[in-house]
């Protein structure tokens, strides 16, 4: 059979194969021809050298990629899966041969040329450096360092206090109604990943067809197969973040000697830990330039912080990342072939046995009415300790102790909800989401007696903001405000409390939550947090404490008591400031998208965006900070086993990387909107690009 290459209206590829290792190749090639200059960005920041062609403002990640040995946890990660399973290192294997092919050919993207880069070769082990370094930040590691300042700073207490999701964690949603309550009589899985939005999208549509299978779904581009989110035709899932804790940091105490460095392990012994120096190079204005990297890695695993020395501010400390993939070298990837062939519940349900990274909660459904509703991941046993702070290396009982069974949970009323809140997941983890988005999306499904897969969009777009009532009733309670200070605390109070793009009511919201931020972020009980230690620039956001309060806003205003700060004059000042301040213009006209790029765009459109952290369409800008929007849904799905044709999807820009292809902003409007565009797996319907 020759395999071909089709695209749809929207320009989505539509791929088929006489083989699954075929089919590979040919997603590899159509990935490298629609993604090239992504998936080379991606390549060099596995391997910790992106700042070799983006320059300085790279060299942060680099370092940290470099001193966490990404490149090298991926390397021995494929060479164990061609030990362990030959046939998917052979599948993967094909998917690289596909990307270098179509990379070996002149490609369109501008980028190359802006920077001086050519596209360079994939390894076998590349898609796992790839996938390594996408997630290795999902479970928050960085929250522990927060933990212990504010521990040290202001009380054991704090962690509570300040309990919320860190950069990048949460967001995503996810809901399964069983076929009782849905129109067909057959299940519906819909929802929503949040995370950075990317230009071009970390998630590619597709659609993957040989004698074996044949799935649509989504894909992360450099990765072969459908990891997240998809459908064979008579079984689907879809996954969110679990929040589980799974990454631990470890203080070590470490002395240089003639030949080397050595650290103190937990029998009081010193052992020699591997040391080697890399260099980076750093392209610049006035040229290449390099810099010299330390890697250290003890028996707790690589040191990602400090050093024998210290920090480079001095302070005496060298932390180092202990994390699955490193100590097992597996990254899950065994689950991809099996996820492929799935026909039913129960053959996803097996697949997801053994996935590694990141721990997900994990929805599927079958035409026969099967349901699944499970946590898969590997999350290590070991100390309390370790999954809040950091611990200290050479003191014994911080050691792994195996595995955590993962756990399961069924539906109520025939629904379930994943929304990174306490859920099955909650032995796992330490910080999830608020409840917020979670019981908002019960509450809408039970609106309903059924549901088709065409309602589930104005479950997406929902744009209640149910965190606001704590902000809301302490302005309630003021008194003796000006006039000014008294018309506004009325408009709030009559507010519909919905984050739309067109309202004033909510930027005004908006505005007063912003100043009320500051207001605590600038008290003199919180001065010591305001300054972090030396630590990595790519761990530093997780520190800063303006988010820390911005998120945690409502767990502060609700404390009986916080550190002897007035939070209701806090709450009048903020009020009266917004008062003064001259007309403050709709939510959209401030709270727009702010995608990331590597190469960044001045001339870049920023969109108005209708929803807040806490709304089910959740669009994440910093309160006190900014109101602009980095985080969103990264895709929306909606998957009906009752006909896949009905299925639904749109993702916020295009099927293209490429700058000027009529399909890289098509799908923009229709996600600004909430509209989605048709699943369509009719191959005569397609148009064909090529042979391949």
């Amino acid at each position: 059979m020759v395999s071909e290459i089709h695209r749809d209206a929207w320009g989505i590829p539509h791929l088929r194969a006489g083989s699954a290792r075929e089919l590979a190749r040919v997603q590899g090639r159509v990935t490298a021809r629609d993604r090239a200059w992504q998936l080379e960005v991606e390549r060099h920041r596995a391997q910790g050298t992106s700042a070799s062609f983006l320059g300085t403002d790279a060299l942060a990640w680099d370092a940290f990629a470099r001193r966490a040995r990404l490149d090298d946890t991926a390397k021995r990660s494929f060479e164990a899966l061609e030990r362990r399973d030959p046939e998917t290192a052979d599948w993967v294997r094909a998917y690289v041969d596909g990307v270098n092919e179509e990379l070996a050919a002149d490609s369109a993207a501008p980028e190359f040329a802006r920077v001086g880069l050519t596209p360079g070769r994939w390894q076998p082990w590349t898609p796992l450096g790839v996938w390594l370094a996408t997630h290795i930040l999902f479970a928050g590691f960085p929250a522990k360092l927060w933990r212990e300042q504010a521990v040290r700073h202001l009380g054991p207490e704090a962690v509570g206090l300040f309990a919320t999701d860190g950069p990048g964690t949460s967001g995503s949603n996810g809901w399964l109604v069983s076929g009782e309550r849905t129109t067909t009589g057959q299940a519906v899985i819909a929802g929503d990943p949040h995370r950075f939005i990317e230009d071009p999208g970390v998630y590619q549509q597709i659609h993957l067809s040989c004698p074996e299978f044949d799935v649509v779904g989504l894909a992360v581009p450099g990765i072969p197969g459908i990891a997240h989110f998809g459908h064979t035709g008579t079984v689907a899932w879809a996954i969110t973040n679990a929040m589980a804790d799974y990454q631990d940091l470890y203080r070590e105490r470490l002395r240089r000697t003639g030949v080397g460095v050595e650290a103190l392990g937990p029998d009081g012994v010193w052992r020699r830990a591997s040391r080697h120096t890399e260099t980076v190079e750093v392209a610049g204005s006035a040229g290449e330039e390099t810099v010299e990297v330390e890697v250290i890695e003890t028996e707790r695993g690589p040191v990602i912080a400090g050093g024998p020395e210290g920090l480079d501010d001095g302070t005496p400390l060298a932390v180092s990342l202990r994390y699955p993939p490193r100590v097992t070298e597996d990254l899950g990837f065994s689950a991809l072939l099996p996820l492929l062939r799935a026909r039913r519940v129960a053959d996803v349900d097996r697949a997801f046995d053994v996935w590694a990274e990141p721990v997900n909660v994990v929805q599927a459904a079958d035409t026969e009415g099967g349901l699944l509703h499970r946590v898969a991941g590997r999350v290590p046993v070991r100390s309390e300790a370790n999954r809040t702070r950091l611990v200290p290396a050479w003191e014994p009982g911080h050691e792994w102790r195996g595995w955590h069974e993962t756990p399961r949970a069924g539906l109520t009323d025939g629904i379930a909800v994943m929304a990174n809140q306490r859920g099955p997941a909650t032995p796992l983890g330490v910080e999830f989401a608020p409840p917020h988005r979670a019981d908002r999306i019960t509450a809408l499904l039970t609106e309903k007696d059924h549901w088709s897969p065409a309602d589930m969009p104005v479950i997406h777009m929902d744009t209640q903001l149910a965190s606001a009532g704590p902000l809301l009733a302490c302005v309630a309670a003021l008194e003796d405000l000006s006039p000014e200070g008294d018309r506004l605390k009325d408009t709030l109070l009559r507010w519909d409390r919905r984050m739309d793009a067109d309202s004033t009511d909510a930027a005004l919201y908006a505005a007063v939550r912003s100043a009320v931020v500051r207001q605590l972020a600038a008290h003199p009980a919180f001065a010591a947090l305001t300054t972090a230690p030396a630590y990595p620039e790519v761990l530093l956001p997780w520190l800063n404490l303006v988010p820390r309060i911005g998120f945690a806003l409502e767990h502060l205003l609700r404390a009986e008591e916080l550190y002897g700060i007035d939070r209701a004059e806090a709450v009048r000042v903020a009020v009266e400031e917004v008062a003064a301040e001259e007309p403050v213009p709709r939510w959209g006209e401030t709270h727009r998208l702010f995608s990331w790029r590597a190469l960044p765009d001045t001339a870049e459109e920023r969109p108005e965006l209708s929803g807040d952290h806490d709304c089910v369409l959740c669009t994440t800008a910093v309160p006190g900070w900014s109101d602009m929007a980095a985080r969103g849904p990264a895709a929306r799905y909606v998957w009906d086993l009752a006909r896949r044709e009905d299925s639904l999807w749109v993702v916020p820009f295009g099927a293209s990387g490429l700058p000027g292809s009529p399909h890289n902003r098509d799908q923009l409007p229709l996600w600004l909107r909430g509209d989605l565009v048709p699943v369509v797996t009719d191959f005569d319907q397609f148009s064909k690009e090529s042979d391949v």
